[in-house]
């Protein structure tokens, strides 16, 4: 299982092909969606028409939610890394949520996970063909 962080979403919402055809391509693949990426998507919407077209295209993902265990060390990590690493609370709770499955998170924003060297990330497409 493969999951997607809100920046790679954000990508396949707007349509950009690599994103596009990255996803359709891995379709087969499991993938997971960490509910509070969708929480954040849908943060962002501007409208109820976006709103739903949003829920549409993850209505096929599984979605993911960080156990109390995730939690536990979603807290462990804020606590750690906040203020030295720039650590945000929603991106400790999107990685516990992936460090929790065994899973690598789908994203381009590194810099934020950097000091969690439990989790793996993967750069899903080229961004910048």
């Amino acid at each position: 299982m493969i999951l997607l962080d809100t920046d790679v979403m954000i990508d396949v919402l707007r349509g950009h092909p690599p994103a596009v055809a990255w996803l359709e391509s891995v379709r087969a693949e499991e993938m997971g969606l960490p509910g509070l990426v969708l929480m954040e998507i849908i943060q962002g919407c501007r409208d109820l028409e976006e709103q739903k077209r949003v829920e549409r295209l993850v209505a096929g993902f599984a979605l993911l939610w960080p156990t109390e265990a995730d939690c536990r060390r979603a807290l462990a990590d804020f606590v750690e890394h906040r203020l030295a690493g720039g650590l945000g609370l929603l991106d400790s709770l999107i990685a516990e949520t992936s460090i929790g499955r065994g899973a690598p998170l789908a994203t381009f924003n590194e810099k934020h996970y950097r000091s969690l060297g439990a989790l793996r990330t993967v750069r899903p497409y080229a961004r910048n063909p």
